[in-house]
């Protein structure tokens, strides 16, 4: 229950803290994609399920709030969450390095994912300006809150299993 609870709560303060504080933290009008961090590294520590959950979770934030087709990033999110997942058990936890290089590959992937399925779409074939002034600079700037936010995720993650361990134990 409280690994669920977590979750929720670290989905709804990083929508919080992308769409108030992180707005006024942007640089050159780019700002790092929170939801994304903590959907990568909740499909990391926890498996596909789980991730595919949050992503639908923090996607449906967005679409909510933001997105102009409802179930866009929903399923963009979930599809992250997901990939993630899968290969959570391919490395070391404590090893953050594989684990903000495949952030920075979701943060890539989402940006060219949403400029062909959101602008593209509508006429606007600009894409050496959209990956110039907006895919690299976020992407640089997901990696960073990336590199600080990852290891705490995980951190507490470790102890709420622990936790559930230990109180698993005392029931057999």
């Amino acid at each position: 229950m409280k690994r669920i609870l977590f979750t929720v709560f670290l989905v709804l303060l990083g929508f919080v803290l992308q769409s108030t504080l992180f707005q006024k933290l942007a640089l050159a009008s780019v700002k790092p994609n929170l939801l994304l961090v903590i959907v990568a590294s909740i499909g990391f520590l926890r498996g596909p399920k789980e991730g595919m959950l949050t992503g639908f979770l923090a996607g449906l934030l967005i679409d909510t709030q933001f997105g102009g087709l409802l179930g866009f990033y929903a399923l963009l999110y979930l599809i992250i969450g997901y990939v993630n997942g899968l290969l959570g058990g391919t490395y070391y936890e404590e090893n953050i390095k594989l684990p903000v290089a495949f952030i920075a590959i979701n943060e890539f992937c989402y940006g060219v994912v949403v400029y062909l399925l959101m602008f593209m779409l509508r006429s606007e074939f600009d894409f050496p300006f959209y990956f110039s002034h907006i895919i690299i600079p976020e992407l640089i700037y997901t990696i960073l809150v990336a590199m600080a936010l990852y290891p705490l995720i995980r951190l507490i993650n470790y102890r709420i299993e622990t936790e559930e361990k230990r109180s698993m134990g005392k029931f057999v």
